[in-house]
């Protein structure tokens, strides 16, 4: 893969949207705060168009690491948010190695749920479910 080619992404958090770190040269993923934009696809779209490019230079050789640590989304960044966990699982299943780090408050079973319902429907990706201290 070439690395040069792939410019990283960083948008900071906003009131209705989340951190987005992408760290493509290194391989890290991070998505990080409240997620529920006016517009979800519109905030979406170019990061998903930009992790596809990404994920399509990769290859058995590549580990990729993915945090997760939202503390809300609404129903519309839920839609976007699985097509963001297919992408990793397609590559997964190609051979990427992809880890995904589900931080999420105990107390939140919302969350809790929702990380559960991507680890069994997303079953290419390595998934480990990481509490954090609330």
């Amino acid at each position: 893969m070439n690395d040069a080619t792939m410019e990283n992404l960083y948008l900071p958090a906003t009131a209705d949207s989340p951190e987005v770190d992408f760290r493509f040269d290194a391989h890290e993923l991070t998505l990080k705060g409240e997620s529920y934009p006016e517009n979800a696809a519109a905030f979406y779209g170019s990061i998903m168009r930009q992790l596809n490019d990404y994920l399509a230079g990769c290859d058995e050789s590549t580990t990729i690491k993915v945090d997760i640590a939202l503390i809300y989304f609404n129903s519309s960044s839920t839609k976007m948010l699985f097509a963001f966990f297919e992408a990793l699982n397609s590559a997964a299943e190609r051979g990427v190695h992809v880890v995904l780090n589900w931080h999420y408050d105990p107390e939140d079973d919302t969350i809790g749920d929702f990380g559960s319902e991507l680890r069994d429907d997303f079953s290419a990706l390595e998934f480990r479910d990481l509490p954090t201290a609330s």
